[in-house]
């Protein structure tokens, strides 16, 4: 049976959790393919990825990194994307536009269950995956236990394609079980082939059969080879290994230390191999890869304030070219990515991953052809923000400068959203984590020269009253010529909570002139935006029933200010109480942790009401309470230091609630400071 080699450009995320190794094995296979001279080094700042100064400060990735490989005459375009829960978004945005993905991850049983979100977001679009295990030379433990563990986070059948060979419990080698050859590592160069040690015979046979077997589930034929005992040919399993991989039926697990070149041609060679040819992904995504149409959709946007605008596109058909126009505009400069470096190229072919220049009108998602700009049919899902600062320039004059660049970092990162809130009147910038946010103040300071500052924001309290009063109030005054006169009668009651503000008059005999009502109406509002416990009033009716004019001294400003002091006077007398804004909030972690997120919710006064398995999560909840917004703010940091990081919500405003006691009083108090 022959093996047909896929063909063409492909494109592979490099996607895991933080610190598992991605930007090193980016590292290790552009050195193998002879693309850089000499490894970089995450901590000393020299990789190719993680560029930015932001990154570097942190020695994180904090947005994706692009690189281009040649290997064995195969073109790849590597995406190496940020494993901080926080920057999820980045890869987010460009899975809709890779061929496969390799997860890369530590060889840790305790911290498999980080590998969940990932996996089960692949799986869910149905993306060809592979999966790395780095630092093998860290190891504790059995392998395979620790393939037991990671097969419990995912639903794909993991397929184990090496056993590892052991010298004075250090790993030194391994056996492909496909191929049935043994290696032996070697620092920085290619593995060296070795007879298959005798005492690994068994263990290679019954780690063979295992993973044939995993492949007989979905292969009737070697089923009965199987069964019949009959040794399946080479090309057989390497045909159901490569067709498996891109129905997304499998996923190839390989060892290997990226820091030490061990294993890493062994996943290239894997890659070139098994990794769909680009027109799968096309037909993925609805796109006609053999159409001779320029198709390209924008994967990523990145803003320079020196170079402007560049747009990761993946060319899904068709050639473009420098210089080329569509409805979006002109494409000024076409550049292959290499870290922070450009290369300028003249054209790109179906199956390549570009940057275009200067196409000011496009957005990351959209999908680029001669006769319009398009929006895609299922595009990447922007996260639900969890965290937020308040936000505010330290000069006052870079306020309209502060909205501009606000929108650029945004759009170069759509998981980020800002918004002006109108009740407390403060600037919100809302992300994923603090960090997600530290280093977007940090992209503000750093590419536009903005000095931002940010604080916990305020939450929007209201008050109400528990009784009615009514209050009769005179504004009169005198100082030559025309005075001021305006008398009013009104009626204070309380409203049920979320009626509003409701204003009546109920005027008999004119003593108030009709043109007058509508001022007393505006002075009570007036007085309403901050009442007694200085917080906007609300659920409460005014109505005014009785009071006095003069024909010569009233006027509309005499009756609007009677109004606010028959407000100022009567609004203490009905027994004022402070209300707090209550959220409902669902919150998602593996059920193991259901009881940790059960005591956050009731240490941040929340009341639980009930908690269901989550829909298509296997092994996970999803808990339902209700918690007060000041107690909100910073929920996610508890969240995730009880879940490994892999807890999440969405939360919405529900009610307004009374709060009393000491609670009520810390709030007030804090107000008069």
């Amino acid at each position: 049976m022959a093996v047909d080699k896929p063909k063409g450009p492909r494109s592979v995320a490099l996607v895991g959790p933080y610190s598992s190794g991605k930007t090193t094995l980016l590292e290790a296979i552009l050195h193998i393919c002879g693309e850089i001279d000499r490894k970089g080094s995450v901590n000393a700042g020299t990789s190719t990825g993680d560029g930015s100064k932001e990154a570097r400060d942190r020695q994180m990735s904090v947005e994706v990194n692009t690189a281009h490989a040649t290997y064995l005459d195969d073109d790849f375009t590597l995406l190496d994307c940020p494993g901080s829960i926080e920057f999820f978004q980045e890869s987010e945005g460009v899975l809709s536009g890779v061929d496969a993905a390799v997860v890369v991850c530590e060889p840790d049983r305790d911290r498999v269950l980080t590998l969940s979100p990932i996996l089960k977001r692949l799986q869910d679009r149905n993306i060809p995956t592979f999966l790395f295990v780095n630092k093998i030379d860290k190891a504790h433990g059995s392998v395979q236990d620790l393939f037991n563990s990671l097969q419990s986070v995912t639903n794909r059948a993991l397929v184990l394609r090496q056993v590892p060979i052991f010298k004075d419990n250090i790993i030194t080698g391994y056996v492909d079980l496909a191929s049935e050859r043994a290696y032996v590592y070697k620092e920085g160069d290619a593995s060296r082939i070795i007879d298959l040690p005798p005492e690994m015979a068994e263990e290679e046979g019954t780690s063979r059969f295992e993973m044939l077997e995993k492949l007989a589930d979905f292969d009737d034929h070697l089923m009965e080879e199987l069964l019949e005992d009959i040794e399946p040919e080479k090309e057989e399993i390497y045909s159901l290994l490569q067709s498996d991989l891109k129905e997304g039926l499998v996923t190839p697990v390989f060892l290997g230390s990226a820091e030490h070149d061990h294993g890493v041609r062994r996943l290239l060679k894997a890659l070139r191999h098994e990794a769909p040819e680009a027109s799968v992904a096309a037909e993925r995504a609805g796109f006609d890869a053999g159409s001779n149409a320029p198709v390209a959709q924008i994967l990523k946007t990145y803003i320079s304030a020196q170079a402007g605008k560049l747009s990761l596109a993946r060319v899904w058909s068709g050639k473009i070219s420098d210089g080329d126009s569509f409805p979006a505009g002109r494409i000024a400069g076409l550049f292959r990515l290499q870290g922070a470096k450009t290369e300028k190229i003249v054209t790109a072919s179906a199956g390549e991953i570009v940057a275009l220049g200067r196409l000011e009108e496009v957005r990351t998602g959209d999908i680029l052809s001669m006769d319009a700009v398009l929006e895609p049919e299922t595009s990447a899902d922007s996260l639900e923000p969890v965290y937020n600062f308040a936000l505010y320039a330290e000069n006052r004059d870079d306020d309209v400068k502060l909205s501009s660049a606000l929108g650029k970092i945004v759009e170069e990162d759509p998981s980020l959203k800002a918004e002006h809130k109108q009740e407390t009147q403060e600037l919100l910038l809302w992300g994923q984590g603090e960090i997600h946010l530290k280093v977007a103040l940090e992209r503000l300071r750093n590419k536009y020269g903005l000095n931002v500052k940010s604080r916990k924001p305020k939450v929007a309290y209201k008050e109400a009253i528990r009784k009615a009063a009514t209050q009769h109030a005179r504004y009169k005054k005198q100082s030559g010529g025309h005075g001021q006169f305006g008398d009013v009668q009104i009626e204070i009651k309380p409203l049920p909570r979320g009626s509003g503000f409701s204003f009546e008059e109920k005027i008999v005999g004119g003593s108030v002139p009709r043109q007058y009502i509508p001022a007393v109406e505006h002075g009570v509002k007036e007085y309403l935006a901050e009442g007694p416990l200085g917080f906007p009033v609300v659920d409460v009716s005014v109505t005014l029933f009785d009071g006095q004019f003069h024909s010569v001294d009233s006027s509309e400003n005499s009756f609007k200010s009677a109004a606010r002091i028959a407000m100022s006077e009567g609004m203490p007398k009905c027994d004022p109480v402070l209300l707090e804004p209550i959220y409902k909030v669902e919150i998602s972690m593996p059920s193991e942790y259901t009881s940790k997120a059960n005591s956050i919710v009731s240490g941040r006064r929340g009341q639980i009401l009930g908690f269901d398995a989550r829909e298509g999560w296997d092994g996970w909840d999803v808990l339902t309470a209700m918690i007060p917004e000041s107690e909100v703010h910073d929920l996610i940091v508890d969240l995730r230091s009880a879940t490994l990081g892999v807890g999440t919500y969405r939360s919405e405003f529900d009610h307004l609630q009374e709060l009393t006691g000491h609670n009520a009083e810390k709030v007030l108090q804090s107000r008069e400071q």
